[in-house]
């Protein structure tokens, strides 16, 4: 599975509510010997998020302009970091979210 087949699809938590678009993911797992996993993905609600928060996110300028940090806090409110296991994707991806089914490499 590629992180390219992820990006942009609409993620839905188990209950069936929309949580918005997938933005990145978060991989763990050494190499070699263990393979690279999807643990999380960022969710982000607003298409005005999708572009800016990753960007200019609060975790990233942690210090600075007092309004960089406020704004940074603004923009990034509606992005979340969500288990990949409590994650529906649509349309869905084979194998998400942790690799491809039994059988196949």
């Amino acid at each position: 599975m590629r992180a390219g087949e992820l990006l942009g699809r609409t993620a839905y938590d188990l209950h069936g509510r929309r949580l918005g678009r997938v933005v990145d993911v978060v991989v763990r797992g050494g190499w070699p010997p263990e393979r690279l996993r999807v643990t999380d993905v960022i969710v982000a609600g607003h298409w005005w998020t999708r572009v800016t928060s990753r960007l200019i996110g609060p975790e990233l300028h942690p210090a600075g302009p007092w309004l960089l940090r406020a704004v940074a806090r603004l923009i990034g409110r509606s992005t979340h970091q969500v288990p990949a296991d409590a994650v529906r994707l649509h349309p869905p991806v084979p194998g998400f979210p942790f690799g491809p089914p039994a059988g196949r490499r």
